[in-house]
């Protein structure tokens, strides 16, 4: 799709890829080292991704994870993440996975990650 911004992304972008997919860093992180997961296919979300696309994509969250932790000692954590749906979060309706790495004190109080989505719901 030539209005996909994820269909567009120019090869020096790439931190790795594979035959299905390819790994960026998030245009706008939460924290140091936020990188994205992306099938090479177009599909809206992680629901129309074929099994081989998944497995793909999860060879790339593995092999990002451990290019971050050589690379990054501080961190000590991640958060993996998908929206799927414009009622979820999703604002590129091109499936990816974010890949957001952690550090010890990076908020007050970590428990219930990604519980926060929805106020009132982290802390139980």
């Amino acid at each position: 799709m030539t209005n996909c911004p994820f269909c567009t992304i120019p090869k020096d972008r790439l931190v790795i890829e594979n035959d299905l997919a390819f790994a960026i860093e998030d245009g706008y992180p939460v924290t140091p080292g936020h990188a994205l997961v992306i099938p090479k296919r177009h599909v809206v979300d992680y629901f129309g991704l074929s099994t081989e696309e998944l497995l793909a994509c999860h060879a790339l969250v593995h092999e990002l994870r451990t290019l971050l932790l050589d690379n990054d000692e501080t961190i000590a954590g991640f958060n993996l993440g998908m929206n799927a749906g414009e009622v979820a979060g999703q604002t590129v309706f091109h499936s990816h996975i974010h890949v957001i790495p952690r550090r010890a004190g990076d908020v007050t109080s970590p428990r219930g990650g990604i519980r926060h989505l929805i106020p009132g719901k982290g802390g139980y």
